[in-house]
């Protein structure tokens, strides 16, 4: 073995594995996800909550509410890249093959319960009350549930680990929220 070889991939090596990676995740998902009951599902949980959030938004706090929204759409887009990442989980059904997040549940029905958390209960209190129902509720009930529909797996992760991090997500972007409405205030 030559000393001066590398002893690690080199940059081309990783390109071509991650171009066949995609050709066999895009190829899987267009056999085994595309158009089935879970795809379709995925579908609507997308779709169906920002329909119904759209009818009920308080108008007079949209603006506020969607930077709530968005702010918590970066923070769990980065948290689901990082879980998948460290094999703490996987989606065996997707919605699409180029994204690795499960992009229906994670941009769909979390955030707008979170702001509809968000838009009825202002106070802390009845804020950090509401998203510890609410983040019970999703740690074990429904992702349990989106395990046995096979669209999630917990691969290093257990259920009670999510409880946290739903309510500590929620409360980090409040928080963020308000700092940034006091200052608007103060202007």
């Amino acid at each position: 073995m030559n000393p001066l070889k590398e002893s690690y991939p080199s940059f081309k090596e990783i390109q071509d594995l991650q171009h066949k990676l995609q050709k066999m995740l895009t190829d899987y998902w267009l056999h085994h996800d595309l158009f089935t009951f879970q795809w379709w599902l995925l579908l609507c949980i997308w779709i169906v909550p920002w329909i119904i959030w759209w009818r009920y938004v308080q108008r007079k706090r949209i603006k506020e509410i969607l930077l709530f929204g968005s702010l918590l759409m970066l923070l769990v887009g980065f948290l689901d890249d990082i879980g998948v990442n460290c094999n703490l989980w996987s989606y065996p059904y997707k919605l699409t093959s180029v994204v690795p997040k499960l992009v229906a549940i994670d941009y769909g029905i979390i955030i707008i319960a979170h702001m509809s958390v968000y838009q009825h209960f202002k106070r802390w209190k009845s804020f950090l009350i509401a998203n510890v129902i609410m983040a019970t509720i999703f740690s074990f009930i429904c992702e349990p549930i989106t395990v046995w529909l096979k669209i999630y797996r917990l691969d290093n992760w257990e259920y009670a680990y999510s409880l946290p991090i739903y309510v500590a997500k929620a409360v980090l972007v409040k928080w963020i929220v308000d700092v940034v409405l006091t200052r608007k205030m103060k202007q």
